[in-house]
């Protein structure tokens, strides 16, 4: 694995969450994986998810609030990938929620202020940066 600066691997990091929407999620339920596709949102390295608070990831966080996101692989040779070892709490902060909100979530929510919208704050603690042809960078917190 190669050591680089941290803020030009940040960079890398960052321009790899602007060019993707959809993230693979992993959480644990009891002592095993359980993944799912989710929207991805971020600012920064700082990741959000949204979801409705009556679903079993709000109810696996509570117990193992360790998660696991993949995020670039679209099926296809995709050129950058990461993997994210993070840990997540459940945020209803109206601030986030509007920021987050999008009119394709009317289809579950009244709105942002509906009680059951939810953020995900997934705060990573490591990254692997996976460029293809090169190897293997880390980030660490």
């Amino acid at each position: 694995m190669i050591e680089t600066k941290k803020t030009q691997l940040e960079e890398q990091i960052i321009q790899v969450l602007d060019a993707n929407q959809v993230c693979s999620f992993a959480t644990i339920d009891g002592n095993k994986p359980k993944v799912r596709y989710m929207a991805l949102f971020h600012d920064g390295l700082e990741i959000y998810l949204t979801t409705s608070k009556k679903t079993d990831k709000v109810e696996e966080l509570q117990e193992n609030p360790h998660v696991h996101i993949l995020v670039g692989y679209d099926g296809k040779s995709t050129p950058n990938i990461l993997q994210i070892q993070a840990t997540a709490k459940i945020s209803s902060d109206n601030a986030i929620r509007e920021k987050l909100w999008t009119d394709e979530m009317k289809e579950w929510f009244d709105g942002p202020h509906d009680p059951n919208y939810v953020v995900m704050d997934i705060s990573p603690s490591y990254i692997e940066y996976s460029s293809k042809g090169s190897e293997p960078q880390i980030w660490k917190k």
